[in-house]
């Protein structure tokens, strides 16, 4: 499968077991429910709690993915605001077989333009693979000017751009300034308003625990087919991020018996969301949904 074409990238989830260590065994199941899906798998992005893991793990979590020989193409999350850091893990990553890297916005040194665009052209010359630059400032604490974007298409390993601000505006700002640089929605709920106005496809938390009923939405927002479910996707899509992602993620995911537990790495704990209705609620309607749109 070649990775430009993919339409639905999923934020991964990285499973742990109950002492908190990588549960491997639920890795490769959930692997493999996207690979049956048919959608591009992201590890270690904020949602696969890329930052909380040692670099061991996520070297052993990467190695684990491409052992499994998935036929999804695989992107590896890049974050952080060690430079040194970031190129040497690009540089392990490069000696697997792995599609491409997400590299995200420094993280808490809020830096200006100038050094915004000197990271990432050094990240990028690191690399050896196509890289998504990643706009998440409710998380970085920063945003990617439009400007730095159009002085970086240029770049031989500048493939795409996740905009996750949650701003149309922004949005919008960034297809102004690189028209055919492909544009990606990082949230699941604004992809109808991203899909009308242009945008490639989706990076997805939802995906996560409806990998089919995902892609369809995907497909219908991007044709301008997508009527009734709209807002039965906000609705599911908010459930997701009534506390901090991927909380109910995970919830939901030991629920349907695909991971054994939701024990998330510290500070981030399954304790934080007490009701769980809202989130049987959601996966119920989206499942009925999705099996009235594919018959």
């Amino acid at each position: 499968m070649n990775f430009r074409q993919v339409k639905l990238w999923t934020a991964l989830i990285t499973p742990m077991d109950d002492s908190g260590e990588v549960d491997y065994e639920s890795l490769e199941t959930i692997v493999r429910k996207q690979e049956a899906a048919g959608n591009g798998i992201l590890l270690l992005g904020s949602t696969g709690e890329g930052l909380a893991l040692t670099i061991g793990e996520k070297s052993a979590v990467v190695q684990s993915v491409m052992k499994m020989n998935p036929s999804s193409p695989v992107m590896v999350g890049v974050g952080g605001f060690n430079l040194k850091s970031q190129q040497e893990w690009i540089g392990y990553c490069n000696r697997l077989d792995v599609d491409a890297f997400l590299l995200v916005a420094p993280l808490y040194s809020k830096p200006g333009p100038r050094g915004m665009e000197k990271w990432f052209r050094l990240l990028m010359d690191t690399s050896d693979k196509p890289c998504m630059l990643y706009n998440i400032p409710g998380r970085t604490g920063v945003r990617i000017p439009p400007d730095i974007v159009g002085h970086l298409n240029g770049h031989p390993n500048m493939w795409s751009l996740k905009e996750a601000s949650g701003s149309v505006d922004e949005y919008r700002a960034f297809r102004e300034r690189v028209p055919r640089l492909p544009v990606y929605s990082g949230d699941d709920a604004l992809l109808p308003l991203f899909a009308s106005e242009g945008c490639s496809g989706l990076v997805s938390v939802a995906a996560n625990v409806w990998p089919e009923a995902t892609g369809r939405y995907v497909e219908l927002a991007l044709g301008g087919k997508l009527s009734g479910g709209m807002e039965l996707w906000k609705k599911g899509a908010e459930t997701l991020f009534s506390v901090s992602n991927p909380i109910p993620s995970k919830i939901l995911l030991m629920e349907k018996g695909w991971i054994k537990s939701p024990v998330l790495r510290l500070p981030l704990t399954h304790d934080e969301l007490t009701d769980k209705s809202p989130l049987l609620k959601a996966d119920k309607e989206i499942l009925n949904w999705y099996l009235n749109e594919k018959n």
